[in-house]
């Protein structure tokens, strides 16, 4: 059986990650606008960077989730037969055992040369404009897709979900495409489909099923029963 599990902010938020998706609408005191586009980059990159480099930071402080731990197990039983793609840029899944994770929104442990193209392993700061270990230039920025650019790897997923047999998403808000619409083309293809969400998504119509819960429940519970 051929698996698709899309993840969403809501997975690592039980880890204590923040979403910038809370009620007042920002992103640790931010403005999305503010730290997550190609413009604000362009026109204050010591904040983006700065914001960046405090997040990075505050990796050291989380751990993963029995929801992380529980879809590593899937992963160690399926192999090849499981694709894990998710919308964070955390390092969860990695650190909880996933074999393989596919970020389709870049990795905060990720650094990316505007001027040659490179792309480095990276956990310490940018702000201080570090110079690229592939060319010298101090052109690094944050290996992250923001807002109006293309997300990672989409033929790849794209080619999994017309291939799946079931498609699960977990803590996902539903709201930001292209990955809100993964659930349809999964359907599409004739994937069961299944959302593991705190509360129904804005995409919960297209589930054959939706379970309501925290993922630290659902996941490992789901796991177990797919399992067997």
């Amino acid at each position: 059986m051929k698996v698709v599990v899309l993840t969403g902010a809501g997975i690592s938020a039980e880890s204590g990650v923040p979403t910038f998706r809370d009620a007042d609408g920002l992103w640790e005191g931010h403005r999305v606008e503010d730290v997550a586009t190609p413009e604000a980059f362009d026109a204050a990159p010591s904040v983006v960077q700065a914001f960046y480099d405090a997040r990075r930071a505050a990796l050291t402080t989380v751990d993963p989730n029995p929801a992380h731990d529980a879809l590593a197990r899937l992963g160690e039983v399926l192999g090849d037969e499981l694709l894990l793609v998710t919308q964070n840029i955390d390092d969860l899944h990695e650190r909880a055992g996933s074999p393989t994770v596919l970020h389709m929104h870049g990795e905060l442990l990720a650094a990316w040369c505007t001027a040659c193209g490179h792309r480095v392993r990276w956990a310490g700061t940018l702000g201080d404009q570090p110079p690229c270990p592939g060319c010298g230039a101090p052109a690094l920025r944050p290996d992250v897709v923001w807002f109006g650019e293309v997300p990672y790897e989409m033929d790849r997923i794209v080619d999994a979900l017309v291939d799946a047999d079931l498609f699960v998403s977990v803590g996902t808000s539903g709201a930001v495409y292209p990955a809100a619409g993964f659930v349809q083309q999964a359907r599409a293809y004739g994937a069961r489909t299944l959302e593991l969400n705190l509360q129904p998504s804005e995409g919960s119509r297209w589930f054959h099923e939706s379970r309501q819960g925290p993922a630290g429940l659902l996941v490992p519970a789901w796991v177990d029963s797919l399992l067997g």
